[in-house]
């Protein structure tokens, strides 16, 4: 399958470093278009040599996340991990078909995935992959194809904006265009369409409904525990956002996890890890320094989600937070605390 599958061929004979075909499906064909050969596992490595190159590149200029491209299993990732820093995510591209029982990150490539699966099988596959990723506890990304008659129209089709849509309500972490804000013609109209879109899912009274729907069990740990309470208490206070304190990230990603109907607001030291956590659900980061107790933990919770708008005077924040301070994974406080007005005084 050449081009996204617009040009097919069946192979009639083969050796090592030839192919020989004839043309099934006739089309116009340029170059530096993909090939996908369905239902073959390739004995190469997900990471070539240009991509190490590139990669090399990449990492200089300080990236936060790396997609990986046609994942064949988990040794390819492995392979990934082994080539960039562990402060550098890595999102798995699901574009082999053999590959979908292996979700971890997940960014779901559906244009190669829907060459070699079947158009029919799209759909059902995305809505499987989004669940896994979400019980994982993992971001996902739907990609793809999501404007593309936006490449040369001012306006999607109905049918677009109910793809987008579709994602949105199947409670997606973040949506991404591809050629649409590339290379497009109405680039910037494309990224304005798809936010408009989004925003208008995430007003309907039915989103709540399909997102609560697919909420998942907390895992059988006192972090997640926690997380889980500190959704619950939110809701039934009221709570104007929910405040947790990460180094590693873990403790946000617990929290997007439940998909709280209040905002998250991040607060962590490391400024690698609030820009690699704008990608995750619901969640506004702040790099800050960490707590020092107690009583300076809800002090700083307070003080910044008033400056950053997540809270009015007078209003409840839950907040979580590790004890002791600056250690990774130990979720294990939960405070509820009144926002004041600095000149009221210490916050309760």
């Amino acid at each position: 399958l050449l081009d996204d599958g617009r040009v097919r061929l069946r192979v009639i004979a083969c050796t090592p470093d030839r192919a020989e075909t004839e043309v099934v499906t006739p089309g116009a064909l340029s170059d530096h278009k993909g090939l996908n050969l369905p239902g073959v596992t390739l004995p190469i490595d997900a990471v070539t040599a240009k991509d190490r190159a590139d990669l090399a590149f990449a990492l200089d200029l300080g990236i936060d996340w790396v997609a990986l491209s046609f994942v064949q299993g988990p040794e390819d990732i492995e392979a990934a991990r082994g080539l960039v820093p562990d402060d550098v995510a890595i999102l798995t591209k699901l574009e082999k078909p053999g590959a979908l029982d292996r979700l971890e990150e997940i960014m779901v490539a559906r244009g190669d995935l829907g060459v070699e699966l079947a158009p029919e099988d799209v759909p059902a596959q995305q809505k499987r992959i989004v669940r896994a990723a979400r019980a994982a506890g993992r971001p996902v990304v739907v990609a793809t194809q999501m404007l593309d008659s936006m490449m040369n129209a001012p306006a999607p089709t109905r049918a677009e904006a109910s793809d987008v849509a579709t994602a949105v309500y199947d409670g997606a972490d973040a949506l991404m265009l591809s050629g649409e804000s590339a290379a497009g013609r109405f680039a910037r109209e494309a990224v304005a369409m798809m936010n408009r879109i989004v925003e208008r899912v995430e007003r309907d009274p039915a989103y709540r409904r399909y997102v609560d729907w697919q909420q998942q069990d907390p895992e059988a740990t006192s972090a997640d525990a926690i997380t889980a309470a500190a959704r619950q208490v939110a809701e039934t206070l009221d709570a104007a956002s929910i405040v947790t304190y990460t180094t590693s990230g873990s403790t946000a990603l617990r929290a997007a996890r439940e998909r709280p109907q209040v905002p998250i607001l991040v607060l962590t030291p490391s400024l690698g890890t609030a820009r690699r956590l704008a990608l995750v659900w619901g969640v506004h980061c702040i790099h800050t320094d960490d707590a020092t107790g107690f009583t300076d933990m809800v002090e700083k919770a307070c003080a910044l989600a008033l400056a950053s708008g997540h809270a009015a005077p007078d209003q409840r924040i839950v907040i979580t937070a590790g004890v002791p301070f600056g250690t990774p994974g130990t979720t294990n406080a939960l405070r509820i605390a009144r926002v004041r007005r600095p000149e009221d005084g210490r916050r309760a």
